[in-house]
């Protein structure tokens, strides 16, 4: 495991514009890893030993944007490339969070809507807004399999400061021009421009697929109209959109060609619909092969999609039962749309079940790796930190899924022999454990800490508590 971490990040050295700055941002990145605290700047300098230095050259690390973090990123982008098919597309997972902060001077935050918040009141926060792209790397190529998202773009998404009460009519121009560039739905396809953008240049994946799963914040005109050419759209619509078909081939005539044929069922009258027979199709989904039950409509088109035509896919209802012997209950219909009406449905639904790995990713970069926590206020420390952070979290799962054969995790207690399951894949706190086993073990004395300790006569009085740091410190977190 951690010669895998370190190969990646001898990788990484492109992304800096000298050895120091290389070095001391290496010793972070494992810092990052290992700290068993809180993930503040000061922590990943306790954590590597430099309490009792300079701290300075650390901090204007990040101050200064002494490196480039699209460069990080593109080495775990590279790693999943590398394990993927020639002929297989490059499935990429979009969404954007929210990292909460305290103080109303840090750049950059602002009050936003809490999504965690009760479905009957709106509930605001102080926090910053970023838009994430993991890669969805595949256990398998053969048949519906589950696959690990791994992030490979951070960037942060600010709002323009409102104008005051005395400000003049071009300030608020201006204001409302920044509002429409900063929008979420621009900056995701101008991400996704540069991700193809960065595929193209590679001789290699020129000619690979992208295809990028999202809910419904990203189905819009804004991103579907710009779309760059070999990326196809799969998100969430909503049951009432209003579909068309294609035109019908019509005389030649003076004016311009019609676009839009006639009108379609909605999403959710093709879900009504009883004429209309429901096909099942497989897709890996909560640990096993699940049987989806759906309706699709073909070559058709939206008029938030422009002339591009599309396809509707609708997901029946899923029944489950709450408790043993309570009643069927269904969870809500799913309704979907691909900008390549050709795509296969079972790809479709793989694909879109595959878009939860990214809240994944966003729980384990708030909860084990605490981003956010860094306490920066400067502008561009306020971006570079958090994506520091996640590009070291890219670089663990990346180095993970290269070794996962010859990675060896500490041992579970003597009282719990139960072996995991086949299909258990590896989690990030296991990944953590074993890199702390790999990195600690030694120092700490606990090279072999699976033995049994040899039974001693007992002695008649009270002996002292032994020290158990080590062993502690081996199996945090575990």
């Amino acid at each position: 495991m951690k010669d895998g971490l370190e190969y990646l990040f001898g990788r990484c050295r492109g992304a800096f514009g000298d050895g120091r700055s290389f070095e001391r941002a290496r010793t972070l990145m494992l810092s990052e890893l290992l700290c068993l605290g809180r993930h503040t700047l000061s922590g990943l300098l306790t954590t590597c030993g430099q309490e009792g230095r300079d701290w300075s050259a650390s901090y204007r690390l990040f101050e200064r944007a002494r490196f480039d973090c699209r460069e990080l990123f593109a080495v775990s982008r590279e790693a999943v490339l590398e394990r993927l098919p020639e002929n297989s597309p490059l499935v990429v997972l979009m969404d954007d969070t929210l990292l909460r902060k305290r103080g109303h001077k840090v750049a950059g935050a602002s009050w936003r809507r809490d999504p965690l918040g009760p479905h009957f009141t709106t509930n605001f926060i102080w926090a910053q807004r970023f838009l994430q792209i993991s890669c969805a790397l595949p256990e398998s190529d053969d048949g519906p399999s589950r696959a690990r998202g791994i992030p490979v773009a951070f960037q942060s998404c600010p709002s323009p400061k409102k104008p005051g009460r005395q400000a003049l009519p071009q300030d608020w121009e201006r204001y409302r021009e920044q509002c429409r560039q900063s929008a979420i739905s621009r900056r995701a396809v101008e991400e996704l421009q540069t991700l193809r953008a960065e595929l193209d240049a590679d001789p290699k994946q020129a000619g690979r697929i992208l295809v990028a799963a999202v809910d419904g914040t990203f189905t819009n005109r804004t991103v579907i109209a710009k779309l760059p050419a070999k990326t196809v759209l799969l998100g969430r619509i909503r049951k009432d959109a209003k579909l068309h078909a294609l035109p019908e081939a019509a005389p030649v005539r003076r004016g311009r060609r019609r676009v839009y044929g006639s009108r379609l069922p909605t999403p959710e009258q093709l879900r009504q619909d009883q004429s209309v027979p429901w096909q099942k199709v497989q897709a890996y989904a909560a640990g096993k092969v699940h049987e989806f039950q759906l309706k699709t409509m073909g070559a058709c088109r939206w008029k938030k999609a422009g002339a591009k035509v599309v396809r509707i896919v609708v997901i029946r209802p899923l029944g489950y039962r709450p408790a043993k012997g309570h009643r069927i209950l269904y969870r809500q219909p799913a309704y979907l749309v691909c900008t390549d009406p050709e795509m296969p449905l079972e790809r479709i639904i793989q694909y879109y079940v595959w878009r939860w790995e990214i809240e994944l990713n966003f729980r384990d970069e708030k909860t084990l790796l605490g981003v956010g926590e860094a306490q920066v206020r400067t502008p561009t420390a306020v971006q570079t930190v958090p994506q520091f952070k996640v590009a070291a979290y890219s670089l663990l799962l990346a180095a993970a899924e290269c070794c996962t054969q010859n990675m060896t995790t500490p041992p579970k207690p003597k009282w719990n022999p139960t072996p995991p399951r086949a299909d258990q894949r590896i989690t990030t706190q296991q990944m953590i454990a074993a890199l702390r086993a790999e990195t600690w073990s030694r120092s700490l004395g606990t090279d072999n800490y699976a033995h049994f300790v040899k039974a001693k006569k007992q002695p008649t009085t009270m002996p002292k508590i032994a020290d158990s740091a080590p062993n502690a410190v081996i199996y945090a977190f575990r």
